[in-house]
């Protein structure tokens, strides 16, 4: 008797997996539209009292003691405020059609707002006070499959300020209705790129191979970091150029973009050597490796400091290839980056 092929089992161990999935997905879907549900009916009977404030901590009080008492733990006062505090702020929050025309399938409220994401996520939305920030992670979350930690790294990473200080006022508002929206080389770039789980700020200097070590090691995070769409193809890929050898530090390759994307990595300040060296690269990227049916190789240089005015001079004024971001070892802060973008 024949063995059975690899690929038939693994194709059966996929179907029961996203059985799996989805049936995990139903029930926390579940627990998020009765925890709505529940905090829309604590707020229409705390509404009921004349004395609000005195009566609503009467309901929280004593619907809290009967739901223990009949459902166990889970139901504390504190977390039947959050509840209402989730409906108060979603009964409101209508986010755009992007999401809901891919999930057409996923039940609505009375509302019709419908969620997408575990109560975990929402706990940690719910503390966005900015409207347009709070609908661009819910969206990213959602298109990216983000766990909850990957959603607070992202958060915590800056990412939404990152993305808007990069953008024009257009670009800005696309953000809070579709998320990040890759249609242009400019759409990959973040300045800066945010690389704290590399652990290196603990140590005093590092080498460039060093900082491509860790890169490689933390490859899942790293990819995280860079956004939609990327693929690993290697790292210190050789080419032969009239019988010269060169490495590209790491090469990537972007579904959406269908282009290569390479990465040069620079610990000191960059210099226009270094943008002459990227040009290259991507020079013989289009001429010698891409597909023609592919699109414009794009070079990225990421450096630990850099002077703007001297990429401007050295890159042609039409450029949309090469880029040069800075990296940043800690996580931002936020109060520094949501006062330059009050500035702008």
């Amino acid at each position: 008797m024949e063995n059975l092929s690899t690929n038939f089992l693994q194709q059966v161990c996929n179907l029961l997996d996203d059985a799996r999935k989805n049936v995990k997905t139903a029930v926390n879907l579940s627990m998020v539209y009765t925890y709505y549900n529940i905090g829309r009916m604590i707020t229409e009977e705390e509404q009921k009292g004349n004395d609000r404030a005195d009566y609503g901590k009467y309901v929280l009080k004593e619907l809290s003691l009967h739901l223990v008492e009949r459902f166990g733990k889970g139901f504390s006062v504190t977390n039947l405020k959050q509840m209402r505090q989730f409906y108060m702020i979603y009964s409101k929050d209508q986010i755009g059609q992007t999401l809901s025309d891919q999930f057409e399938n996923i039940p609505t409220v009375d509302t019709g707002r419908k969620f997408f994401l575990s109560w975990s996520h929402y706990l940690q939305l719910m503390r966005i006070t900015n409207i347009d920030e709070r609908h661009f992670y819910e969206i990213e979350a959602v298109k990216n499959d983000w766990s909850l930690s990957e959603l607070k790294r992202q958060f915590n990473s800056s990412l939404y300020e990152r993305l808007v200080l990069s953008k024009d006022k257009r670009a800005v508002a696309r953000l809070a209705s579709e998320g990040q929206v890759v249609e242009s080389p400019q759409d990959l770039i973040k300045d800066p790129y945010v690389l704290e789980f590399l652990g290196l700020p603990e140590m005093p200097a590092y080498s460039e191979t060093e900082l491509e070590s860790r890169i490689i090691s933390n490859l899942q995070k790293f990819l995280l970091e860079l956004g939609t769409g990327f693929t690993f193809v290697g790292r210190q890929v050789r080419f032969t150029f009239e019988e010269e050898h060169f490495r590209v530090d790491l090469v990537f390759f972007n579904r959406l973009l269908r282009c290569f994307v390479l990465f040069d990595l620079k610990i000191g300040e960059l210099k226009h050597q270094d943008i002459g060296q990227m040009q290259m690269y991507v020079n013989y990227y289009d001429r010698k490796v891409k597909m023609p049916e592919e699109n414009p190789t794009i070079g990225i240089i990421l450096c630990k400091d850099k002077k703007q005015s001297i990429v401007e001079m050295t890159l042609p004024m039409n450029n949309n290839q090469i880029f040069a971001s800075k990296y940043e070892t800690i996580l931002p802060s936020k109060t520094d980056l949501q006062r330059l973008l009050e500035q702008g």
